[in-house]
């Protein structure tokens, strides 16, 4: 297994992962994970969806936490993306420890949200199904062709409510301060939970210096959705990066910058979890840090980082 993923990545991953999780976390990167998926509500009801599954001779597997998310075996991927119910948006695909983001941050309908990194859309459309479409929804996404598909995503989905910025979200706390209820940040990262075993493709881009980059990037990110939510409004900041100079640290700066944020504590719909590390590197950090939570891979799930963060009403 060493020789199918980088050394300096493992070397790393050994000093976050906890022993005792080591083996079934290094099994999960051979893994192929099922595919799992949203019934839209904005666009069909649960029934007609499951008519479509007979046809094509599938039985999906409900979740426990998330009342439209459903997986198949990974061998169905192709049956799925080819399907009417997936092109017309019936059902979007997405991730198990994506699908958390939204039920985490849970938006209220009539609320203003932002989603300050919004591209594909599929956090933007979950948020809108929760929403039910009522309210204002901001998406902002600054690559030209990654903001159009996110529209057409918006769009083929039914989220009347959404609108769409091609703007670099690092300027929108400044041009909007305590505009919203509540803000989505998940950030552009190094994409570790996405590295493959014997698949060096998966981590051409991955490095240490590029976990650098993207830090400095999400820290400012983060300032940002930090200006642009209300007093009393709920932030919530995710990775799909196990680095903690992508996570912990980023969390350990805006506390830093910002004492009218706290970290809150998150009562997750799933066990293989782990709390912030306190440290990193033989310093300590802030110990609200140690309140977000880091969800560990598994053969079902990615690894994500989580942290919810609220801003405080008074002085």
């Amino acid at each position: 297994m060493s020789t199918e993923l980088p050394a300096r990545f493992l070397e790393r991953l050994q000093l976050i992962i906890p022993s005792s999780q080591w083996k079934p976390v290094l099994a999960s990167f051979s893994s192929d994970r099922p595919v799992c998926f949203r019934i839209n509500p904005l666009k069909t009801i649960t029934d007609q969806v499951f008519d479509e599954f007979k046809g094509l001779g599938l039985q999906p597997e409900a979740l426990p936490w998330n009342p439209f998310g459903y997986c198949l075996p990974a061998q169905a991927r192709s049956l799925l993306t080819d399907s009417a119910m997936f092109n017309e948006g019936r059902i979007y695909i997405q991730g198990l420890s994506s699908q958390l983001a939204a039920i985490i941050l849970n938006p209220q309908p009539g609320e203003t949200t932002l989603d300050l990194a919004a591209a594909p859309g599929g956090k933007t459309l979950h948020i809108a199904a929760m929403m039910q479409n009522q309210g204002q929804l901001s998406a902002v996404e600054p690559v030209k062709n990654r903001f159009f598909k996110l529209r057409a995503n918006l769009e083929r989905g039914a989220a009347s409510m959404v609108r769409t910025y091609l703007k670099d979200g690092r300027e929108v706390g400044h041009k909007v301060p305590d505009r919203f209820d509540r803000v989505l940040l998940d950030a552009p990262c190094s994409s570790e939970a996405r590295i493959r075993a014997g698949k060096p493709e998966s981590w051409s881009h991955w490095s240490e210096k590029k976990i650098k980059e993207v830090s400095r990037k999400q820290k400012r990110l983060l300032h940002s959705a930090i200006l642009s939510l209300k007093p009393g409004g709920r932030l919530l900041y995710s990775t799909c990066s196990f680095a903690p100079e992508e996570n912990e640290l980023v969390i350990q700066a805006a506390l830093r910058k910002h004492p009218e944020m706290s970290v809150l504590s998150v009562d997750m719909p799933v066990t293989n979890i782990q709390p912030g590390l306190s440290e990193w590197s033989g310093k300590a950090l802030n110990p609200e840090v140690a309140k977000s939570v880091r969800v560990l891979p598994t053969k079902q799930m990615d690894g994500f980082f989580l942290c919810l963060l609220q801003k405080k009403t008074g002085p």
